[in-house]
């Protein structure tokens, strides 16, 4: 008698209920984790209106243009500025990191100029010696400087000029000093030493260089990267054919291991063994070469640690434990071969399984350029927030004094300062630029909103994988639930998959994102801390943020593999996320070495073709774009870097195999839970029948009683 195929199985391709533990048709399916859809929801809302709130108060132009003291942007169209593209520092020796600069933090007073400083002059130097030069000075002195009745320091107390000017060059929009070396002395111009303006001695150029010391690396990238541009203009065209190349070889070869994963997989292991029997046969020849040998007979003990490691070849010791290691090795491999033959059989058999899956279900290998877009849409939205965040401070000015005064350190306002009463009781008081900052509270919350917009950077984007994992792991799940395949497989298995995770598992999915990105974001404090505590000496505060930063290393890969099966678990029965991930476990722990087995043999396959793609199309771009291909040496475009396609078309490929592999990895992976669940749930009877490949049943010796294999 044969099974009620409608009542057990239906059109949908997953098992029916026949025992009340088992869930599993479409339609008896309901909403799981329902808090946890509703919290996503009013995150993503939070991060909407996070985003609004810095897209408001933020101005990116900060990073495109440079802002003088007054918070005024150099070279923007239509202000006093427009003709100034460049600023000035007064005292660059004030800046001690470009960083600094380029986060518009450097203490000095800053103006916007039309060009750079093309020499050295002092404002002293110009002033008592009434030469030509003081007009050419004048363009790097306030915009407002008229009153040339004013003494010398009068004016550089008030800040009206800079004491001194130096040969500078404009690098980001920012005029830095000239850096030159001769001889292996850096000089400025053509000067050693130089005069600060402030009739002090003579300083050395290395002070300039404190306040600009990275620039000529800075300065040599930018070309760098001009060069880079340049090649890809030339070079795109081939670097698509090479992509579009290793996008062909990722196919065949999924297609192929259908075929050849048992051949591979054995050939495999054949080399290994090969490998370590050489291994042992030089280990014992570089013995019986060392017998005899003046000194060899020193034991590793008697020798103790050596910075040359090279000593330790010339020892029979060394040789003869690393032949007794190597033995041990080979001797354990083979004892595994011998117990695990059958575990290794039917991990070809569901990889071969893997790859008929994949064939059914071709839109699987299109689906991961769906998830791409989505994670390129998170990540899109948090560094654009992110910008704007980080550019929403405001130009903050304080009271300066030079004598005591009530009022400095203070807030104000340089248009109305003038007219305000702190002019009358200090009278040599200004109003200058103090920093970026604000001091509203959205301002001093701001850390919070960088914080918050990390965190969920790190939710959506686990939620998209996620999604995309228990779609494909919904569309194999229907492959291998079918009993009569490929007749029984529903006519659009991913897009059903994908509808029943929105439509019902949206929470499971958001739970389970939620805690891998609560581990996320905690790392990436810990790294925070690191970062600040490089200088410190607490030497046992370094070690215990290292165990931390190892722990939460250790506990998010755990996670992420908990993730993986219980999403598949979900995909599959459809219960929530705690209850899935509790019995992938458990159900993984019950077979833990044909877990142990099937996933080092897909290891080695997916990395095998990885190596094959990436390498034989690195291998093709090489010999092409180094032009030592005779039939096509004319056609390579001429380059300034031949490595800078070279490596774009070698990245290109492995994620390109990385998307297939992915699809494949997850295909295994659910076939392989379907297996375990298949073996415990059914016995081949007429009312439980087996949903395995013919080939699974033969290894495993299992029939369908009354039923013909599928």
């Amino acid at each position: 008698m044969g099974v009620d195929e409608e009542n057990y199985y239906g059109k949908h391709g997953t098992p029916q209920k026949y025992d009340p533990t088992f869930k599993g048709p479409i339609h008896d399916r309901g909403c799981t984790d329902i808090i946890c859809c509703i919290l996503l929801l009013i995150a993503i809302l939070g991060y909407v209106i996070v985003g609004v709130v810095a897209w408001t108060h933020g101005d990116p132009r900060k990073v495109i243009y440079p802002t003088d003291s007054r918070g005024q942007f150099c070279g923007q169209l239509g202000t006093p500025n427009e003709n100034k593209p460049f600023l000035f520092y007064f005292n660059i020796m004030k800046c001690a990191s470009p960083l600094v600069l380029l986060e518009f933090q450097c203490p000095t007073k800053q103006i916007c100029v039309n060009k750079c400083p093309d020499r050295y002059l002092t404002y002293l130097k110009v002033r008592t010696q009434l030469t030509k030069d003081f007009e050419y000075y004048k363009q790097f002195c306030v915009p407002e400087f008229n009153n040339q009745q004013k003494s010398v320091p009068e004016v550089l107390r008030d800040g009206d000029c800079p004491a001194m000017i130096t040969p500078s060059k404009p690098l980001a929009r920012r005029c830095l000093p000239a850096i030159n070396t001769k001889k292996g002395v850096i000089m400025v111009g053509n000067e050693t030493t130089f005069d600060d303006g402030w009739g002090q001695t003579k300083r050395n150029v290395t002070e300039l260089v404190e306040g600009a010391k990275k620039a000529n690396v800075v300065l040599e990238a930018r070309q760098l990267a001009m060069k880079i541009f340049e090649d890809y203009t030339v070079s795109w065209y081939w670097i698509i054919i090479g992509l579009v190349i290793a996008l062909v070889i990722s196919f065949i070869f999924i297609v192929l291991l259908r075929f050849l994963a048992g051949i591979m997989i054995w050939v495999m292991i054949v080399l290994v063994i090969l490998v370590l029997g050489y291994g042992i046969f030089h280990c014992y020849m570089e013995y019986a070469r060392l017998k005899g040998e003046a000194g060899s007979d020193v034991s590793l003990k008697d020798l103790g640690f050596q910075t040359d490691l090279h000593v330790y070849l010339h020892l029979k010791q060394t040789w003869l434990a690393f032949m007794i290691i190597l033995c041990i090795i080979e001797v354990i491999i083979i004892l595994l071969l011998i117990f695990l033959r059958k575990r290794i059989l039917i991990a070809i058999a569901l990889i071969k399984e893997a790859s008929r899956a994949v064939g059914h279900i071709m839109m699987s290998l299109v689906f991961p350029l769906c998830t791409f877009f989505l994670v390129c849409l998170c990540i899109a939205y948090w560094a654009s927030t992110a910008v704007f965040l980080s550019t929403s401070n405001e130009a903050v000015y304080k009271v300066f004094n030079e004598s005591n005064c009530d009022y400095a350190g203070q807030t104000c306002i340089p248009e109305t300062f003038n007219m305000t009463n702190i002019t009358k009781q200090c009278p040599d008081a200004r109003c200058l630029f103090a920093f970026y900052g604000g001091e509203t509270a959205y301002h001093k919350y701001l850390i919070v909103f960088q914080i918050y917009n990390a965190f969920m950077f790190f939710w959506l984007a686990n939620f998209v994988i996620a999604l995309g994992q228990v779609t494909l792991a919904g569309a194999f799940a229907s492959y291998y639930w079918a009993f009569k395949k490929p007749d029984d497989i529903p006519a659009f298995p991913l897009f059903s998959s994908f509808g029943r995770a929105l439509r019902y598992h949206t929470g499971s999915l958001a739970f389970g994102s939620l805690i891998l990105a609560i581990v996320q974001i905690i790392r990436v404090l810990l790294e925070y801390l690191d970062h600040r505590l490089k200088a410190a000496e607490n030497k046992f505060a370094k070690f215990l943020l290292t165990c931390l930063k190892c722990c939460f290393w250790c506990l998010e890969k755990f996670i992420k593999f908990l993730n993986r099966n219980a999403y598949i678990m979900i995909a599959i029965y459809g219960t929530n996320f705690c209850t899935s991930a509790k019995n992938a476990f458990f159900l993984l722990m019950r077979n833990i070495i044909r877990v142990a087995v099937l996933d080092k043999v897909t290891d080695f396959l997916l990395f095998l073709g990885k190596l094959l793609i990436v390498g034989s199309v690195g291998i093709l771009a090489f010999f092409f774009f180094t032009q030592r291909i005779k039939l096509v040496q004319d056609t390579a475009p001429p380059l300034n870097y031949y490595w800078v396609p070279i490596l774009t078309v070698i990245v290109g490929s492995y994620l390109i195999a990385h998307g297939f592999f992915s699809v494949y990895a997850m295909c295994v992976d659910t076939l392989f839970l379907c297996f375990l669940e298949d073996l415990e749930r059914n016995d081949g009877s007429s009312e439980k029948p087996y949903f395995m490949s013919s080939d699974l049943k033969k290894l495993l010796n299992k029939t369908n009683k009354g039923h013909s294999d599928a």
